[in-house]
């Protein structure tokens, strides 16, 4: 996950530096958006697989664009994500045999930088692409199945932990999209947006197997979900999962914007 940091850092001072280069139109302009699309995670049960186990996502957001070239929106966007030791084709995670899935709510504070000038009701700069970085305070809940129920994770403490691990973080969002206009109102896109977390625990899972001699589960679940293995029991002390890196999570899809007419049509002037 460097490598998509270090490239989107890349970018955006090349784009920075075009942008310092150019003549600006100001100008100003409120959306109201929504996006429809998957979510879904790499971590300890999905160590690499793009848009694996994607499930249903959506989210809404208000945009403000002062300028052809950069834009400024807040939302929240709603998903689930989710993992299976059983559909790995790792062997070691095969025999581990853990679980988990998670619903996830963030909300999101971002810049866009586009590449093209863009602004909706505007036929001659109708489609660029983009890049967005920014913050944002998620939360997530990981739950385990046991038959047919599904079990709070954090609670059970299923590595030994003195303490619980927090279920609202803060991560950075960044990515990369499209959009174009289709009407003198709307604009449509398409948008990629990995997840940035300080967290290894969206999946439950992050260090060794616990000794329960030393840190005895008050609760017979902590016990059965925290070893899950065939030869459960006998893991004390090995790795349980990778605390060397964090997890991820992604939201992406298609979006719409309606352009808001909140004030008079736009005066212009040029910013040298």
């Amino acid at each position: 996950m460097k490598f998509y940091l270090h490239i989107l850092l890349f970018l955006l001072v090349i784009n920075t530096s075009l942008l310092s280069q150019q003549k600006r139109r100001n100008f100003r302009q409120h959306e109201l958006g929504i996006l429809l699309g998957g979510s879904y995670y790499i971590g300890d049960l999905n160590t690499s697989k793009q848009f694996n186990s994607s499930q249903p996502a959506a989210g809404v957001f208000y945009r403000f664009t002062p300028n052809y070239r950069y834009a400024f929106r807040a939302g929240v966007n709603f998903g689930s994500i989710m993992g299976d030791d059983s559909q790995s084709e790792n062997e070691d995670q095969i025999q581990r045999n853990l679980n988990f899935k998670s619903d996830i709510i963030e909300f999101n504070a971002i810049a866009e930088f586009n590449f093209l000038e863009y602004r909706i009701s505007n036929d001659k700069y109708k489609f660029t692409s983009y890049l967005f970085l920014g913050l944002d305070v998620f939360s997530f809940k990981p739950q385990a199945q046991m038959g047919q129920f599904w079990i709070d994770l954090q609670p059970l403490h299923t590595e030994g932990q003195t303490k619980g691990y927090k279920l609202t973080q803060i991560a950075i969002p960044f990515g990369v999209g499209a959009k174009m206009n289709v009407t003198k109102q709307v604009g449509i896109g398409i948008e990629w947006g990995p997840r940035r977390t300080f967290t290894d625990f969206l999946d439950d899972v992050s260090g060794t197997y616990p000794d329960t001699k030393l840190n005895p589960f008050t609760n017979i679940n902590g016990f059965k979900l925290s070893d899950r293995s065939l030869n459960a029991g006998s893991n004390i002390n090995e790795q349980r999962g990778n605390p060397r890196t964090k997890d991820w999570y992604f939201f992406f899809g298609l979006t719409l914007n309606i352009k808001l007419n909140l004030i008079a049509p736009p005066c212009y002037s040029y910013d040298h």
